[in-house]
């Protein structure tokens, strides 16, 4: 989905309705606004358009190298997975290596597998939240996501490698939870 010249505070409205209250498809965003596109099995990828923000979603290794290459072309700035690893190993290094800004899924899409947590504990304990305090729960697990990035991820420069910090903060949690249980 494109939106050439930027996303409306209404278009993003209707997104979010379409997403979290309909479970509808992204589709019909573009079928409601005529400015918005979809692209329906074109490699949206390959657009040769100015692009600040890309938001792969989809199939695993769906951006590869050369649909980096041409985003870091088309001026992108932020690239967040919103699945399981949609971009290749080589399209990281080449977001990575041109300084763009990106989110890996275990940080950036972790918001999904934090919320499935939240409902087994609620069903664990027969207890039913509000979506107020389940909204507020999932608020502070991405702060801290994003806080344990920003610690692990500090570079020289003063920016936040997200790969690198959440892929650190990954292993302390596990190296700590193994000397908590008396395995090291």
């Amino acid at each position: 989905m494109l939106a050439e010249d930027g996303f409306t505070e209404e278009q993003l409205e209707y997104l979010m309705h379409i997403k979290n209250e309909k479970r509808g498809r992204i589709k019909e965003v573009a079928d409601k606004f005529s400015d918005v596109e979809y692209f329906d099995g074109d490699n949206v990828w390959s657009l040769e358009t100015k692009i600040d923000i890309a938001l792969p979603c989809a199939t695993q290794n769906e951006l590869n190298k050369s649909a980096a290459e041409n985003l870091v072309e088309r001026g992108v700035s932020i690239v967040a997975e919103g699945a399981n690893m949609p971009c290749s190993e080589e399209a990281i290094h080449t977001f990575r290596k041109n300084e763009v800004l990106f989110g890996p899924g275990k940080a950036a899409n972790a918001g999904g597998v934090a919320v499935s947590g939240l409902e087994m504990s609620q069903n664990a304990y027969n207890l039913s939240w509000t979506r107020e305090k389940v909204d507020k729960k999932l608020n502070e697990i991405m702060a801290e996501i994003h806080a344990q990035c920003a610690k692990y991820g500090k570079t020289d420069s003063g920016s936040i490698d997200y790969v690198k910090g959440a892929n650190l903060a990954g292993f302390i949690k596990v190296a700590d939870a193994m000397i908590d249980h008396g395995i090291c």
